[in-house]
């Protein structure tokens, strides 16, 4: 089993450097960490490419992968290439997917204009636990970055993650209506047929763009009865997609 304890150690370099989103399109890779995070995705059709883990995490890798894939890393190295405040011991490094061609677009999530990753883990997680295989990225934070992998609790794995601009996704939804969810203004979940639908999620702070919900067929708002002026991007989501339970 390899051993690395040096963290100038040109693979240790190559690996810190996948915190990069410009890096990580070069190298066509991305990291993962965290035991549920690894094993939900070493379940997925993605590819492991290399298991790092101190001595503590040892046990826990050979429960994961095979040894041939696990290499053991000092603390010093460990810390280096964690993206996490405190390291959890185990780093995966994956083969980043290809984005589907858009002809093999189905049903399912648009995130425009996305910039937090942790509202884009949550709604990617949403979508695959309700069996949702396509999400579009539309703009906004790379979805391969460590803090997005996390947020999806490794879930980003089994789901086909296309990376198209608003106009390549118009030219290609064919039949799917798009579906805009916007704060006020449209129908209510139970009013619109969303069946063949792409939801549209727009931004934390700005919504989706006013030229792009003219592009789509349908509006929907969720009726807040409260005081709330509006809900969290990926709270909004992920209502709108139970309800709809679009497939």
């Amino acid at each position: 089993m390899k051993q690395i304890s040096s963290r100038q150690n040109p693979e240790i370099i190559s690996v810190a450097a996948l915190a990069n989103a410009k890096e990580r399109a070069i190298q066509k890779k991305f990291i993962a960490e965290g035991t549920r995070t690894l094993a939900a995705l070493i379940a997925s059709p993605i590819k492991l490419i290399q298991l790092y883990v101190n001595e503590k995490m040892l046990s826990t890798a050979h429960g994961l992968t095979a040894e041939a894939n696990i290499t053991v890393v000092s603390d010093p190295v460990m810390e280096k290439i964690s993206q996490s405040t405190s390291a959890s011991g185990i780093l995966g490094v994956f083969a980043m997917p290809d984005s589907p061609a858009p002809n093999q677009l189905s049903a399912g999530l648009v995130l425009a204009r996305i910039a937090d990753p942790g509202n884009m883990g949550t709604l990617i997680r949403t979508a695959a636990a309700l069996n949702i295989k396509s999400v579009v990225v539309v703009e906004g934070t790379d979805p391969w970055g460590p803090k997005v992998v996390q947020s999806s609790a490794g879930t980003i794995g089994s789901v086909n993650i296309f990376r198209l601009d608003w106009a390549e996704l118009i030219k290609n939804k064919s039949t799917h209506k798009l579906c805009a969810l916007v704060v006020s203004g449209g129908k209510k979940p139970q009013e619109l047929d969303t069946q063949n639908s792409l939801l549209v999620v727009g931004s934390e702070a700005d919504g989706i763009p006013d030229a792009w919900i003219s592009d789509c067929e349908q509006r929907m708002t969720l009726p807040m009865p409260g005081n709330a002026e509006s809900l969290n991007a990926a709270v909004a989501g992920s209502i709108a997609l139970y309800v709809c339970r679009i497939r």
